[in-house]
């Protein structure tokens, strides 16, 4: 079995260490220093890892782009309320209805 740990484990490793949020930047620093990652390598694998903290549920997104354990959080703070969100539909995306009048379709009793 192995031993290494990915870099949001130890971004877990670091916010436990710290007991509070974090700045992204600051966060990806510190995993880098601790991972031994090189900053040029660590900025080309940036988007991979602000990627895998989305995904990640023992992360929470928070305002100013900080992060912190959701763990730690209140269910209000991290909960997107997307009641209210209006979702705009555009023509392109209408489906057309089908023409289906030259189909023998059965209808009435014989339709199942």
């Amino acid at each position: 079995m192995s031993n290494h740990l990915t870099m949001t484990d130890v971004a877990v490793n670091c916010l436990l260490k710290r007991k509070r949020e974090l700045e992204f930047k600051k966060l990806r620093t510190e995993v880098a220093k601790t991972m031994k990652i090189p900053e040029e390598k660590m900025l080309q694998k940036k988007s991979q890892f602000y990627s895998e903290l989305m995904l990640d549920n023992r992360f929470a997104s928070l305002e100013n782009n900080k992060w912190d354990l959701r763990n730690r959080r209140k269910f209000e703070e991290v909960h997107i309320d997307t009641s209210d969100i209006e979702i705009e539909e555009d023509e392109d995306d209408m489906i057309d209805p089908v023409d289906d009048s030259g189909l023998d379709i059965p209808s009435g009793e014989d339709a199942y």
